[in-house]
C-alpha cells in the first residue's frame, strides 16, 4: 500500500475533523484504528505495524501542532482501554491499569502510540470524556466521546481501504420548543 497516499489521506481525515468538531487546543480526541481494514482485511486478521505507524506519525504530528491531546483505544482484546500521555490521563482523572499493548494484543495503533509517548499509560476507560473521536475501520470509539455524541458527515471517508465515522460532542438540548439555543454550540 502507498504510505505517502495513507499519510494524505490520514491528514485529510484529522484535519477535516478537527475543523468540523471546532476542536481546540487541550482538547481530547479519542482514535480507534484497524490496520487490517486499511489494507482490506477483516479486522483482527493482518495488524501491521508499518501501516500504523505511517498513520500514526502524520496524525499524531497534526495533533501535536495544534495542542490537541490523544488518545488512542486498544482493540478488544485489551477491552477496548486507552493509551494516553501520563500527565494527560492524570490531569483527567483516569486512573492508570497495568498493561502495555502490543500489535496482537491492543493493536497495532494503539502500540505505535504507546511506544512514541515520554510517560505511556492506559487507563481503562476514559468514562465518556472525548471531545470527538475517529474510528478508522469499525473499531466502535462512540462510547468514549462525552454525550451527546452527534455524527460527523466527512468529504474523506477512506483511509486506504477502511471506512472513516467521526463523532463529536455538542451540549444537551434542554427547555423544549420555547428555550432558545446558542447556534455556537450546535
Amino acid at each position: 500500500m502507498d504510505k505517502d497516499m495513507l499519510k494524505k489521506q490520514a491528514n485529510a481525515v484529522i484535519n477535516e475533523v478537527i475543523d468540523k468538531a471546532s476542536l481546540k487546543e487541550g482538547s481530547l480526541i479519542v482514535i480507534g484504528c484497524s490496520s487490517s481494514e486499511v489494507l482490506g482485511d477483516r479486522m483482527g486478521t493482518n495488524s501491521s505495524v508499518e501501516i500504523a505507524d505511517c498513520l500514526y506519525e502524520e496524525i499524531s504530528k497534526v495533533l501535536n501542532d495544534k495542542g490537541i491531546d490523544l488518545a488512542v483505544q486498544c482493540c478488544e482484546h485489551l477491552n477496548r482501554a486507552i493509551v494516553l500521555e501520563k500527565k494527560v490521563a492524570l490531569g483527567r482523572g483516569f486512573e492508570q491499569v497495568n498493561v502495555i499493548p502490543q500489535p496482537k494484543a491492543g493493536g497495532s495503533f494503539a502500540t505505535a502510540h504507546y511506544k512514541a509517548l515520554k510517560e505511556p499509560v492506559v487507563v481503562e476507560n476514559i468514562a465518556s470524556k472525548a471531545d470527538a473521536g475517529i474510528d478508522i475501520g469499525g473499531v466502535m470509539v462512540g462510547m468514549h466521546i462525552k454525550p451527546v455524541v452527534v455524527p460527523i458527515k466527512l468529504e474523506n471517508r477512506h483511509i486506504g481501504e477502511a471506512i472513516i465515522l467521526a463523532g463529536r460532542h455538542r451540549p444537551k438540548f434542554i427547555g423544549g420548543q420555547r428555550a432558545v439555543y446558542d447556534e455556537e454550540l450546535k
